[in-house]
């Protein structure tokens, strides 16, 4: 019997970005059913799929439990329910950093709390938001506007992350390590999206701009070690995971510093890998089948 896989999409991009094209063509080669379907189309039976992998579910950040309700539904979810709930709040940094894992310093400013501004640049964030949607980056001597937006999270009923600046970004970028069944595959440079600040303090967002990349040594081994910290929290191993980004910066003292652990529904970036990176995840998918 042909093993059926779904890949979750949202309304807005109900087949993803297209890097997946490849993977879906690798899985039929190998003889398994596979197609894209929207998470909250109700006409969708999940439950009937061999295997679900979340893929471009990135809508969900305005209705989080609705999302997650979807997610503990289905039977064959990957990466499963468990890991969602816990990577889509990104409260799981401060559990990391309490693991020993070196963060991009991180204050959790929760709703009806007064926040504590770092000194130079910051960015104000919701602990819930895709990319960098409700980030903003603000200069010193803005705090009245920092405020300000920090009190529009709070109002949303969001709570917030104030992360002190790393400037290395501006000219480097962010380092995203791509893991497939929790070995390494490939690496792709991420361009700053938050590139200055306006004259009114809010930050402005760039286009995203993504090159194939060699991770130095250093950001491979946080990359590495984030991910063993995440699996011993979860409970997990890294077979479990069919996937994993870990987005590595340059701290302002020139260490590697973790900005984000992305394990529900994150870009992957085949377009900027080499060729057989889309093979290893159709092999993944089937060891999960398995």
């Amino acid at each position: 019997m042909t093993a059926r896989v779904l890949f979750a999409g949202c309304r807005k991009l109900p087949e993803g970005s297209g890097d997946e094209h490849a993977v879906i063509r690798a899985l039929t080669d190998a003889g398994v059913e596979s197609r894209w379907a929207v998470w909250d189309d109700g006409d969708v039976d999940f439950t009937a799929a061999d295997l679900v992998v979340l893929r471009a579910t990135w809508d969900y950040s305005g209705r989080r439990d609705e999302f997650l309700a979807w997610c503990d539904s289905v039977p064959h979810l990957r990466n499963s329910a468990a890991v969602a709930r816990w990577n889509t709040d990104k409260r799981y940094l401060l559990d990391l950093a309490e693991a020993g894992v070196p963060i991009v310093p991180t204050d959790l400013v929760e709703i009806g709390d007064t926040a504590c501004w770092p000194d130079g640049e910051y960015v104000v964030k919701p602990v819930v938001g895709a990319g960098s949607l409700g980030a903003r980056r603000f200069g010193p001597g803005d705090r009245d506007r920092a405020a300000e937006h920090l009190r529009d999270l709070h109002a949303d009923g969001r709570a917030a992350l104030v992360q002190p600046y790393q400037a290395h970004v501006d000219a480097h970028g962010e380092t995203a390590l791509v893991f497939i069944g929790g070995v390494y595959s490939h690496a792709f440079t991420k361009a700053a999206m938050l590139t200055g600040v306006h004259r009114d303090g809010t930050g402005v967002s760039g286009a995203e701009k993504l090159t194939a990349a060699r991770p130095e040594p250093a950001h491979r081994r946080a990359a590495e070690e984030a991910l063993d910290a995440a699996i011993g929290l979860l409970g997990v191993t890294r077979s479990d995971l069919l996937y994993a980004r870990v987005d590595v910066v340059t701290g302002n003292d020139g260490a590697p510093l973790l900005l984000e652990l992305e394990l529900t529904e994150p870009y992957l970036g085949f377009a900027h890998a080499d060729s057989a990176a889309s093979s290893r995840f159709a092999a993944a998918v089937r060891a999960q089948l398995d």
